[in-house]
């Protein structure tokens, strides 16, 4: 199946737009994180309780309502928790805290919602405690996944292509993880063991579709083409139909998880989203111009004739 029938587009020649937008996207994702003091690590990573409430009428158990955030805020602060964060999570009705205290915290709020809101039933559904020690090592966990994955990745691709393949895959998973991580602290969003995951897959999937034009331009060499940026292109637009069939239809998946797949993998959702647009987009005008570029700016060997 064929999306495209022998198309001729000229990537390369926009490299220069395409480093130029991927450039003021990396440094905006590094400003933000800057201005937020790195990214907001939930619970998994910072440590606290977590708590998701769901509130009834008690004589109308299917009744729709509407909490307040206030007055539940209200109710917390008789036990110094006002400063926790609160909100509705998946509907209304639910509402989510989080709190630093690693305490059993979850019996006070309970009673505490029970007199604030006394015409309703309050259910908890799930709660999370993690110690602070425990959250400090999966931090440092996390990140040493992610350099040694990058640093193995460099070290497979160098021996099965070249050394510069390498570097342009690398740099092509560093793009779409910092862009990636850039979109969560632009939005606020919690950065938890989900996402954390997430990122590892967005590496695996973007170097799939990276290997895969890297191959082509591989075997296209073997015909012992002059002009590199050429071949490149070539590359590209012999692999472009099967990377819009696989990424297309990977992030139909993603949508509908997104919009349909609930409350708790939303987030989950939306770093694969932008993972996979970022990876789709980088395979393409990352990692295959850093080859061109390579390649221009390689010194011409000077030949020197031996004297009779």
């Amino acid at each position: 199946m064929q999306f495209f029938k022998n198309p001729n587009i000229d990537f390369m020649n926009s490299r220069k737009l395409a480093f130029l937008i991927s450039g003021s996207l990396m440094l905006l994702s590094i400003l933000s994180l800057i201005i937020h003091g790195g990214p907001r690590f939930g619970i998994d990573f910072k440590g606290g309780t977590f708590i998701e409430l769901r509130f009834e009428d008690k004589n109308n158990p299917e009744a729709l309502l509407n909490i307040p955030i206030d007055k539940v805020r209200d109710a917390l602060a008789k036990h110094n928790l006002a400063s926790s964060e609160i909100k509705h999570y998946g509907s209304p009705q639910e509402i989510a805290i989080q709190t630093g205290v690693e305490k059993e915290v979850d019996i006070q709020i309970l009673e505490s919602l029970q007199e604030e809101f006394p015409e309703y039933n309050v259910i908890e559904r799930r709660k999370e405690t993690v110690g602070p020690k425990i959250g400090g090592e999966l931090v440092e966990g996390a990140i040493k996944a992610i350099f040694v994955s990058l640093g193995l990745i460099l070290i497979y691709i160098m021996f099965r292509f070249e050394f510069r393949y390498g570097v342009g895959a690398v740099a092509a998973l560093f793009h779409d993880v910092l862009i990636t991580l850039g979109v969560f602290s632009l939005l606020d969003i919690e950065v938890s063991i989900p996402i954390v995951a997430a990122l590892l897959t967005i590496v695996g999937y973007s170097l799939n579709d990276t290997i895969v034009v890297y191959d082509r331009i591989r075997e296209n060499m073997k015909k012992r083409v002059t002009d590199y940026q050429a071949v490149v292109n070539s590359s590209i637009n012999q692999t472009l139909s099967r990377t819009i069939i696989t990424s297309g239809t990977t992030l139909l998946v993603v949508i509908i998880l997104f919009f349909f797949g609930g409350e708790i993998i939303k987030d989950f959702a939306l770093a694969l989203l932008c993972g996979i647009v970022v990876g789709t987009y980088s395979s393409i005008f990352i990692a295959s111009p850093i080859l061109v570029e390579w390649e221009a700016r390689k010194k011409p060997v000077k030949v020197t004739a031996k004297r009779k």
